[in-house]
């Protein structure tokens, strides 16, 4: 799978509130209610994750869930980390 040049990546971010390019990735900070509630969307990205095969760099801290998703195959953005985001989005 080929790299996304830059104008492919905006336009692909613009349509994905919350994400934004961050070095050779795409990355998003989600903020939750509890512990327990950022447990269980990690949880649901990782099964999505599985069933999709393609993982995310997840980082934890208390309520607050970073996610980094780029291609290290190609080493940088593809189509497969805007699905990848798109799909975690509408799993919620």
């Amino acid at each position: 799978m080929a790299l996304l040049r830059e104008e492919e990546i905006a336009a692909a971010l613009a349509r994905l509130p919350g994400w934004q390019q961050a070095g050779r990735g795409i990355r998003r900070i989600y903020e939750f209610a509890s512990f327990g509630d950022a447990m269980r969307f990690v949880r649901r990205v990782a099964d999505l994750a599985d069933e999709l095969d393609h993982h995310p760099e997840i980082l934890i801290a208390f309520r607050t869930v970073t996610l980094t998703l780029w291609s290290h195959d190609r080493g940088g953005i593809t189509r497969r980390d805007i699905r990848m985001a798109t799909r975690i989005d509408t799993a919620g």
